[in-house]
């Protein structure tokens, strides 16, 4: 009789998973509360609120102590639905695993400093950009490169829409270097600001996997945990 796959408990990442919840639906991105009005005062009082919760590249060098904060906070910060349920369930897929392998309060500090490093690594090469930066993409990023150096034998389940988006399941050493190169080619045709910020993507992924690499020192090796493939961080 085969045995049960196991979920891992991971209090960090579903904690993680409800603060960002929880500061989405209080926000004016989601849309349910009427202290933010409606129509053009709501769109008004969302780019306000992404300007002082998210990384603008062109203030953050400046000195003040408010920006010098925000990469921090826009972590918790996300653009619309799409863009919080998207990364809340690449974190619930990816998270657990990599939580349970490195220890929650290391887990914490790992996605916390790598997704930091994400930001301010898009802000240093969009350094005149005025466009707010917002999301955890860049620190489920880099838990998508941890999870390639400790579990490369993890099978993924990929929906491909050149293959009309038929689930595929791969190795996550297969589906996850494919994205990346993917985020690569996408920042180098990307000059005046993306909607996507593919280079915080690329700076996490690459933190993730050599901050795994040198801590841990060798591959650890599973035999399956199905998850989809990762999606972009919006910028609104």
């Amino acid at each position: 009789m085969a045995g049960k796959v196991r979920r891992p408990a991971a209090p960090v990442t579903y904690g993680l998973i409800a603060v960002c919840c929880l500061i989405f639906v209080t926000g004016p991105a989601a849309g349910l509360s009427p202290d933010y009005g409606t129509g053009d005062g709501l769109l008004a009082a969302q780019r306000a609120y992404f300007h002082r919760w998210g990384v603008v590249p062109a203030e953050l060098f400046e000195g003040s102590a408010r920006a010098a904060l925000t990469p921090a906070t826009a972590l918790f910060v996300h653009g619309s639905w799409v863009h919080l349920l998207g990364n809340m369930l690449f974190l619930y897929v990816f998270g657990g695993l990599t939580e349970e392998r490195m220890g929650r309060v290391q887990f914490l500090l790992f996605y916390l400093g790598c997704g930091c490093l994400a930001l301010l690594g898009y802000a240093a090469a969009n350094s005149d950009s005025a466009q707010s930066l917002v999301g955890a993409s860049g620190a489920i990023s880099a838990v998508l490169g941890a999870c390639l150096y400790l579990f490369p034998g993890a099978r993924v389940t990929s929906l491909l829409p050149f293959l009309f988006f038929v689930p595929l399941r791969f190795p996550a050493w297969v589906v996850l270097p494919f994205w990346a190169v993917l985020q690569w080619l996408a920042a180098g045709r990307t000059a005046q600001g993306p909607g996507v910020a593919y280079l915080a993507h690329l700076v996490g992924f690459s933190a993730g996997f050599l901050y795994a690499w040198g801590r841990f020192g060798r591959t650890t090796r599973v035999k399956s945990a199905p998850a989809p493939a990762p999606e972009g961080e919006n910028q609104p």
